[in-house]
């Protein structure tokens, strides 16, 4: 006590005391309201204090705004990196992402951002295994007509004619036409997943980002065109204008498996078997109307099937610069194109390919893909060629047809050995049939016909003639 000294008791005011016990806002509210107002000078004081917030509060706002909208600030996030590799090596390379995926409209900006928080939710729990653009963050054709004019009826390249006034009026988004301007249609193609993630650098995206996926798809075209035949509005449906959705589609898949699984333990084995051969059926059957309907659209294009249609699928309808060859309007042509076919494959698939009917996107390997040489060369080859004609849509639709030559099926059979006496004169007529009878599950595409030539020959065949 003598060191420390005695204890002061010192009277607290009940003021003070009662002072304390308020929370700080309130006490803040107290001085706030005690301050004499009628002076100019805390007039001032409070404006000046007023202004200063504003500033921070409005300008620190902003801020936030201007750098989230920044590619540079979607790059950061490693997940986004195929994505900003093709953003930064498309067309559109000079406007910010924002302008394209949130829809004009300070109200639309401020949603978009607070929806986006579920963006970074992602990123600290658990980054998706593939980033897809869902049906509600479809982009908008107001963000398209921004920049673009929405009256052109020839495309830039002076080939396509479009009525693109005509077609958004009559509510078809750009999208539906327009969806791998910037990213390649990516998502369909399965090369923006977790583990290729690193392979999308500046170097590598020339060969990733192919101008096939950049254009509008005539697939596309085609399959929107038919449907319109038929009645429909396909761009009605969201869903239709936006790649699918891996992660559903993997859901749907395990919700099916799981229904079979339960199926299968309380069914007998004799009915699952059934069953197998009943969903192998109804698959081919599948196969083979979508087949023919992309045979009866092929044959349409090429002048070979007409029927009363509200838009035409002729390559003229459309094409400016496209058309059939003035070599494929000579008489016997059709007979006659084979040996052209061997020469000129590549130039003939630049047209006669599947890829370009066909809406689907197909699944590609990443590595194969930055393997893959810029250019090739093709050589000559007849089994190229015959395979081509055996996988090829626009090949089989007439490849699967009879001959006219070959006449009546008894005075073929015992006259066209004389068709067949040189290997080569062989080969032409293996590329609508087999030689021996195609094995279940091979690699080798299948001829277009059942009749293979072991099937008689069973002794095989004569040496061919030494001329």
């Amino acid at each position: 006590m003598a060191i420390w000294g005695k204890k002061k008791n010192k009277e607290i005011d009940p003021d003070t005391r009662e002072n304390r016990k308020k929370g700080l806002i309130r006490r803040l509210w107290q001085k706030f309201r005690a301050i004499d107002w009628k002076n100019p000078v805390n007039r001032w004081k409070l404006l000046f204090i007023s202004l200063i917030g504003c500033i921070v509060l409005f300008g620190g706002g902003y801020g936030v705004l201007s750098f989230t909208n920044s590619p540079s600030f979607c790059s950061s996030c490693h997940e986004m990196q195929p994505e900003y590799t093709s953003y930064t090596a498309s067309a559109h390379n000079q406007i910010s992402c924002v302008q394209c995926h949130i829809k004009p409209g300070t109200v639309n900006m401020l949603t978009h951002k607070m929806k986006s928080l579920k963006e970074v939710y992602y990123h600290v729990t658990g980054v998706p295994e593939q980033i897809v653009q869902t049906e509600e963050e479809a982009v908008s054709s107001q963000n398209c007509l921004q920049c673009h004019s929405k009256n052109r009826l020839v495309t830039a390249s002076g080939d396509l004619k479009v009525n693109h006034k005509g077609h958004i009026e009559k509510g078809i988004p750009c999208i539906t036409c327009h969806s791998g301007v910037v990213h390649a249609k990516m998502a369909s193609r399965g090369i923006n997943t977790e583990e290729v993630r690193g392979d999308w650098t500046k170097a590598s995206a020339e060969k990733l980002m192919e101008e096939k996926y950049l254009r509008p798809n005539m697939g596309t075209c085609i399959d929107c065109h038919d449907k319109v035949n038929n009645g429909e509005k396909p761009w009605l449906e969201a869903s239709y204008n936006v790649p699918p959705n891996p992660e559903e589609a993997a859901k749907k898949l395990e919700e099916s498996k799981k229904v079979t699984t339960s199926e299968t333990t309380t069914t007998a084995a004799a009915t699952e078997t059934e069953k197998t051969a009943t969903t192998s059926e109804t698959d081919a059957a599948t196969l083979a109307a979508h087949d023919q309907k992309t045979q009866d659209i092929i044959l349409q294009a090429i002048g070979k099937q007409q029927k009363d249609v509200k838009l035409s699928m002729a390559c003229e309808t459309c094409h400016k610069k496209v058309k059939v060859p003035k070599s494929h309007k000579v008489a016997g042509w059709s007979g006659a194109h084979g040996s052209t076919a061997i020469q000129s494959l590549d130039k003939c698939v630049n047209c006669h390919q599947d890829s370009k009917w066909a809406r689907a996107i197909p699944k590609e390997d990443i590595i194969s893909l930055l393997k893959m040489k810029t250019k090739t060369h093709y050589e000559p080859n007849l089994i190229v060629v015959k395979d081509q004609t055996r996988i090829n849509k626009f090949c089989s639709a007439c490849h699967a047809d009879r001959p006219s030559g070959h006449g009546t099926s008894d005075a073929w059979l015992t006259g066209h050995a004389k068709k067949a006496l040189t290997a080569d004169q062989k080969e032409e007529c293996f590329v609508c049939h087999d030689r021996v009878k195609p094995v279940a599950g091979s690699t080798t595409p299948k001829a277009p016909t059942d009749v293979y030539c072991q099937y008689c020959h069973r002794t095989g065949f004569k040496s061919p003639v030494k001329n």
